[in-house]
């Protein structure tokens, strides 16, 4: 496909503006180009044909099953979409006094009264910008108030070898050192190691339940009562807490910290990096360490209160990014507790239904009851030159995205799968006939799945050379 660039011709023109009607005002030489700006020349038909066909190369959860392990890429309703495009959500701007706004700020005060609730924390704040950025706040809470209590000999986060790679770069890039917990034989923390890890310099511990190979974590409450004995505090990971909203709260599991992921969890879609939210609801003990300003109702007016004596300061720009607030709360009202409930429940229900499916056709290691994901493997083929990458490489020849590979690492050559609540068995059926119809051509004709994909408008890339030389921009010629 050409780029804009390329189809543009010189004296084309989308639009003519007007002629200025003002003075122009006379720029400083040093703020003035020195060469003319080189934007294409094209009509409003070639750029709506172009943006139009460009859409079209991508995959997304709108056009077909996007079974992304880790990632919850579930179908997001159109409803909340247009809601926060209403006038009233989408004009306003964050310099405005807080007294022109006061239904932004009560729609994020009830938002954060509903997360609280949905987690059985006490405070909360909405800024996070994503869920690493969260993650970022929690644990600068957690060395915030070690510091406060004159602490400073807490230099250690623990993270077990399953967690997701940001829950390392978080710790890491809040000065502690990270100390690794092995999984036992089920998938789950090994109690006894944790024991043997905890000590004065334990600051906390980061974990998601369910951990990442879907697995509930049975011993959550010991775990807990182990790193709290030690002075450390426990952080949720919430990447995962589709499998469990509405069911039971990680505040009574023994977490001081949650994080959300609204973008996975509540209704926004998922994907190129953006727009994210990841608010961090904490223990009654923690809110004088929470970023400012936040939000107060006091009487009938809702305030940006910037009070809180301990803060860790100010983690994002204005108050986070609205308009993903406005569709998580949206995507609350529209369920109830019963939908959020039920959703968790379906969840659960459409991965246990297509690991005992897949478990006949690949390795399951952990195959027991998971919650809303599992994770299989391709060591179990015939032919051991097959790996996981050509296996989810040929779905895309038959129009379904590749789930996660090679993650968690405690599995070789690892197929993660997340179905999510909102696909039908319909399409779970027709994903388990691809992965038999792969596993058959993986011993009959391997050729195909190391070439794949074929039917894609771009072919197997060097996946290394992408990473590591990315081509970024457009240069002339």
């Amino acid at each position: 496909m050409e780029l804009i660039f390329e189809i543009s011709k010189n004296g084309r023109r989308g639009f003519i503006p007007p002629k200025m009607d003002i003075k122009p005002y006379k720029l400083s030489s040093k703020y003035v180009r020195k060469s003319s700006l080189k934007l294409p020349e094209v009509t409003e038909g070639d750029v709506v044909r172009h943006y139009t066909n460009l859409s079209r190369l991508n995959y997304a959860v709108d056009t077909g099953f996007y079974p992304l392990g880790s990632c919850t890429m579930k179908y997001n309703p159109r409803l909340s979409e247009r809601i926060a495009s209403l006038s009233g959500f989408a004009e306003i701007h964050p310099y405005q006094n807080p007294e022109t706004v006061q239904g932004a700020l009560e729609l994020m005060y009830k938002l954060g009264e509903s997360l609280k609730k949905i987690s059985g924390m006490d405070a909360i704040t909405l800024q996070p910008a994503a869920g690493a950025h969260g993650e970022y706040t929690g644990i600068a809470v957690i060395r915030k108030y070690h510091r406060d209590r004159k602490d400073f000999n807490r230099d250690e986060i623990i993270v077990p070898d399953s967690a997701h790679g940001t829950n390392p770069a978080s710790s890491a890039m809040n000065g502690f050192k990270v100390v690794e917990i092995k999984s036992d034989d089920r998938g789950m923390v090994d109690v006894e190691e944790l024991k043997k890890a905890v000590s004065s310099h334990t600051a906390g511990m980061m974990l998601t339940n369910p951990n990442t190979l879907g697995i509930f974590e049975e011993n959550i409450l010991e775990i807990s009562k182990i790193v709290h004995s030690a002075g450390g505090l426990m952080y949720y990971d919430g990447a995962n807490l589709n499998a469990i909203m509405g069911q039971i709260r990680p505040g009574d599991l023994g977490f001081d910290i949650v994080h959300f992921n609204l973008h996975k969890t509540f209704s926004t879609p998922h994907g190129m990096g953006g727009p994210g939210s990841g608010p961090i609801a904490v223990k009654a003990f923690l809110t004088d360490f929470l970023p400012v300003p936040i939000i107060l109702k006091k009487g009938e007016k809702y305030v940006l209160d910037f009070s809180l004596k301990k803060t860790i300061g100010k983690v994002r720009s204005f108050y986070g990014n609205f308009s993903v607030l406005v569709k998580a709360y949206a995507y609350i009202l529209i369920m109830g507790e019963e939908g959020i409930k039920r959703a968790s429940e379906m969840a659960v229900l459409n991965a246990n239904y297509l690991r005992t499916k897949i478990s006949k056709i690949l390795k399951v290691p952990y195959n027991a009851r998971c919650m809303h994901e599992f994770v299989a493997s391709t060591t179990n083929l015939q032919n051991k030159n097959i790996k996981a990458l050509d296996f989810v490489k040929r779905m895309l020849d038959y129009g379904i995205h590749p789930p996660t590979v090679y993650f968690p690492l405690i599995v070789h050559e690892d197929i993660m799968v997340e179905p999510t609540e909102t696909e039908s068995k319909d399409t779970l059926d027709r994903f388990v006939e691809i992965v038999t119809k792969i596993a058959k051509e993986a011993n009959k004709n391997p050729e195909v799945l190391k070439s794949a994909p074929h039917e894609t408008p771009v072919r197997r890339l060097d996946d290394t050379k992408a990473a590591r030389h990315p081509i970024l921009r457009w240069k002339e010629n």
